[in-house]
């Protein structure tokens, strides 16, 4: 007798698999996979291996989250062509995931980075750090618009971007060096999103690759331009020139109760 003609009882056949025998036993009461034979007397189930891919193909969709109804009808229309079908839609869905659990970990390295400088950080220093490339979403905004709007303005941009939560981004407002070396230290003109996912540059703003002045800010936004007059000396006795835009983001709002801990970190592009 073939091997694969061979009976094997119903726990032989599910330890082969991987699965409980229960399993095997709903299988046949709903239709969906039977055994090869059932002796006539007892009703002992037997399989033998020719059943194995089919049983893998069943365990495989439920892996998949193939919902029962659906396995039964490719079942009753099993061809090449439909199982085709039914993986390139759950392959597509597999991509989705991928991307979302990408784009989380992304997000989570950001978050971890930020406590590592906060644990290593020296408020006071200026230092000269490399950054690589960034695609950010951007939003206009002048001295009138209210924060209010702001915020408006970026649950707009959120939903677009179809951002399942607020913390699956990075957010920071945008000062021109231009307005920075005339001493208007406070014309930001834009918010930007840092959206772990992006992959794409059109009608993106490009944060470029290259040196920067990286410099932090602990408390009181009142005293930000004294900050910005401190940087501005440090880059003038070093010979750097500064420009397109400062970039401000919070890297410690999960870990502190009041405005008065509250960390920005500031970094500039080195123009050459």
């Amino acid at each position: 007798m073939s091997e694969k003609n061979k009976l094997l009882t119903i726990g032989q056949f599910a330890a082969l698999h991987g699965i409980n025998k229960k399993t095997l036993m709903w299988y046949d009461e709903i239709g969906l996979f039977g055994p090869a034979y059932i002796h006539p007397q007892n009703g002992y189930r037997f399989y033998n291996y020719h059943q194995s891919p089919i049983l893998e193909t069943i365990l495989l969709l439920r892996e998949l989250d193939v919902s029962i109804p659906e396995i039964q009808n490719f079942m009753k229309n099993r061809s090449a062509a439909n199982l085709k079908c039914l993986l390139d839609e759950k392959i597509a869905e597999l991509d989705l995931q991928l991307m979302h659990l990408e784009a989380v970990r992304k997000t989570l390295s950001n978050h971890r980075q930020n406590m590592v400088t906060l644990l290593t950080m020296d408020l006071s220093e200026i230092s000269i750090v490399d950054k690589a490339e960034h695609c950010l979403v951007t939003i206009d905004i002048d001295q009138s618009i209210t924060f209010d709007k702001e915020v408006e303005l970026i649950t707009a941009e959120t939903a677009r971007f179809q951002l399942g939560r607020l913390h699956d981004a990075s957010y920071g407002s945008m000062l021109p060096v231009a307005s920075l070396l005339e001493g208007h230290f406070d014309n930001y003109t834009k918010l930007f999103i840092e959206i772990p996912r992006l992959d794409h540059k059109s009608g993106l703003h490009i944060q470029p690759k290259g040196k920067y002045l990286r410099a932090f800010h602990k408390g009181n936004w009142d005293r930000l331009p004294l900050r910005y007059q401190e940087i501005l000396h440090y880059a003038q006795n070093q010979g750097l020139t500064l420009s397109g835009y400062s970039y401000e983001k919070g890297i410690n709002e999960t870990v502190i109760d009041q405005i008065e801990d509250y960390i920005v970190q500031i970094e500039i592009p080195i123009q050459g």
